[in-house]
């Protein structure tokens, strides 16, 4: 499976309200995000799931929002201001090859790898830092688009994940794509 980082322009169309039809932050999400707790995004491009995200986590709440491109991470700044979360997001640039969340070691409740592994060099070393990042008892979502990963690189993606310490729990209904919840044992 090749990577290619989607264009920064994107991200606008990414943001259209009509994909909150199917894919509702709140709805969709749900289930695994409450008030408290830490959250990681990784790719979070403008923001789609994130100001959603730090309203689900609450004042007490933190999530962490990671992203290669600067030109997204700025409309995410914007828009996290103007919805008066600022305080709640924490934006930061990666690395094309890691994510930089080093400090948050054994922290973080939930990890959402929505549409991006396939975006990277090395989904390997993603899964890793995932891993690293969760407490004990913590869950990745990992979701990928239909459209753009086959069956197939999306199992190879799973076994790089239990490779790396991850146990599969379920399947995870998420429209237009293929969906797990991992789980940091």
């Amino acid at each position: 499976m090749s990577h290619r980082v989607c264009p920064w322009w994107l991200g606008y169309l990414l943001l259209l309200p009509l994909r909150r039809i199917r894919q509702n932050p709140r709805k969709l999400l749900g289930a695994l995000v409450r008030d408290g707790m830490t959250v990681l995004e990784p790719g979070p491009g403008m923001g789609f799931f994130t100001l959603d995200l730090a309203r689900m986590v609450g004042p007490a709440g933190r999530v962490v929002a990671v992203d290669v491109q600067e030109r997204m991470l700025k409309v995410l700044r914007r828009r996290a201001l103007k919805a008066g979360l600022a305080e709640r997001i924490d934006i930061r640039r990666a690395e094309p090859d890691r994510l930089g969340v080093e400090d948050l070691a054994g922290c973080v409740d939930v990890v959402l790898g929505i549409f991006v592994v396939h975006e990277l060099p090395e989904a390997e070393a993603f899964f890793a830092e995932a891993h690293r990042v969760l407490r004990p008892g913590g869950r990745l979502l990992f979701a990928e688009p239909k459209r753009h990963v086959s069956k197939d690189d999306f199992a190879r993606s799973i076994v790089a994940a239990t490779r790396a310490g991850f146990k599969r729990d379920a399947e995870f209904p998420f429209p237009g794509a293929r969906a797990v919840v991992l789980t940091r044992p």
